[in-house]
């Protein structure tokens, strides 16, 4: 599992390790990595031109101590600082002595790997005029590494508050902190590399999943199994308008660990001659899933499925005037997908309010319905009470098409039928589907029946 970290820990850690290590031995230690990292992306070291983007504090200080690294090995290495008068006094000592040089502005002709450190994770809101200025002289062409998270990233929320450097790969040190893994932040991070610097970290704030992970969730049936033991999925989904919803929820549901799906609506016709396997009617299940493509005039059905003492994941239009105060007196799980616009609503905010500040707005609607809540979105999250946020790492952008929420809402009721937690289900359930989405699509547009006819291809390659 990949674990990030809030600044706050990270700053705590490092003061902690600081205390017991001469002094400028961990900024040595993050260097060195960071040089590394470097090394290995240039065709060779010797000869190469690399320039360093240097702003006045500890990450300014990363960036000159790892260009002195690589000015020893050959390398042409030009510092340019965003304030001449504030540079890291021990690092530009360094880099001189290694024979690199200083310029007020990132120097013509070619240029191989450009070295971010202009702002650390303590950095907030937008850049300042000076850093903005440099980043628009980064030249095209040039591989951008980020020491720590791009320069104008939210380190804590992955908010981008007007101009940021968006590299092609970030070295963080210590930890990974929880702006790398979720967007805006993380589509301009580039890929990761984690720097051990020997800290000593508590609990984390984001998670995450990886195949392990998920393997270790999935249900898996024994010698005594039944349909029944395994769990019954009940889905209310469709209508006459939208009966394709009811087909891609049951889709998802039937593929998602469940011994049996119940289906409920309008839409049976159109369920029956797709998956026959399929129970219709009312009966007993251990799990529901209500909502998608019910259109108007439906709330009493979503509200008898709240009523009943079983795990419910609501989605789409089972989302629409749901009772904060309620739902957090249900005793049993309930789970939650919103996109951003139907989050919003949830919030009585304006959707770009959502998108900007997507790590707040899962907490908020987490802690106010009393539910595991699962945005869906760039970068799907998933959030549950206090403790720490799940970050789904799978999936494509061709996710973005009619009916493929629908499918992830089946997945995840089936989930939970099986008897994972609401927290689980909804992880599980996200990273199966980008898994299942990215092996559909293939750099090609993707529908969302395919989606669900990838899923079991998806769980074989989990549980390998």
């Amino acid at each position: 599992m990949r674990t990030a970290y809030s600044v706050e820990k990270v700053r705590a850690a490092e003061r902690e390790l600081m205390r017991r290590l001469p002094d400028g031995a961990l900024m040595q230690r993050a260097a060195a990595g960071l040089a590394a990292v470097c090394a290995g992306l240039l065709t060779r070291v010797y000869g190469a031109r690399v320039v360093l983007l240097v702003g006045p504090g500890d990450n300014g200080g990363d960036a000159l101590h790892a260009g002195a690294r690589l000015a020893r090995r050959g390398a042409g290495v030009t510092a340019v600082p965003m304030d001449p008068e504030r540079v890291h006094a021990g690092g530009l000592a360094a880099l001189r002595a290694a024979g690199g040089r200083l310029a007020e502005r990132v120097p013509g002709g070619r240029v191989d790997l450009v070295l971010d450190g202009l702002v650390g994770i303590g950095g907030r809101g937008g850049l300042r005029p000076a850093a903005a200025a440099l980043v628009e002289q980064i030249p095209a062409g040039a591989v951008v590494v980020a020491v720590d998270l791009p320069s104008g990233v939210d380190a804590d929320t992955g908010e981008v508050a007007g101009e940021a450097v968006r590299a092609d790969v970030t070295v963080t040190f210590g930890a990974y902190k929880p702006g790398l893994l979720i967007d805006p932040g993380a589509s301009r991070a580039g890929a990761l590399r984690l720097v051990d610097i020997g800290l000593a970290l508590g609990a984390p704030d984001a998670q995450a999943l990886q195949h392990a992970d998920v393997a270790r969730l999935l249900p898996v049936p024994t010698a005594s199994s039944d349909k029944y033991r395994r769990g019954v999925v009940g889905v209310v989904a469709g209508s006459a308008q939208y009966p394709g919803a009811a087909v891609l929820a049951v889709a998802g549901a039937l593929r998602g660990g469940a011994g049996a799906v119940r289906y409920v609506g309008p839409a049976a016709e159109a369920v029956l001659a797709r998956y026959p396997e399929v129970l219709i009617g009312p009966g007993r299940v251990q799990s529901w899933v209500v909502g998608p493509g019910l259109g108007e005039g439906r709330a009493g059905e979503v509200a008898r499925c709240l009523a009943e003492p079983v795990p419910v994941l609501v989605d789409a239009d089972g989302l629409r005037g749901l009772d904060a105060g309620a739902l957090r007196e249900r005793a049993a799980p309930m789970v939650l997908t919103p996109h951003a616009g139907e989050a919003a609503a949830l919030l009585g905010v304006a959707r770009e309010s959502v998108e900007a500040g997507r790590l707040a707005a899962v907490r908020e609607l987490a802690g106010r319905y009393g539910a595991t809540v699962l945005l869906k979105g760039s970068t799907t999250l998933v959030a549950s009470g206090g403790g720490a946020v799940r970050v789904n790492p799978t999936g494509t952008p061709w996710l973005a098409t009619a009916g493929s929420g629908d499918v992830l809402s089946g997945l995840g009721g089936s989930l939970l039928a099986a008897g994972l937690p609401g927290a689980d289900a909804a992880s599980v359930a996200a990273y199966l589907h980008g898994l299942a989405a990215r092996r559909g699509a293939s750099g090609a547009p993707l529908l969302a029946h395919q989606v669900a006819q990838a899923l079991p291809d998806a769980w074989r390659d989990v549980s390998r």
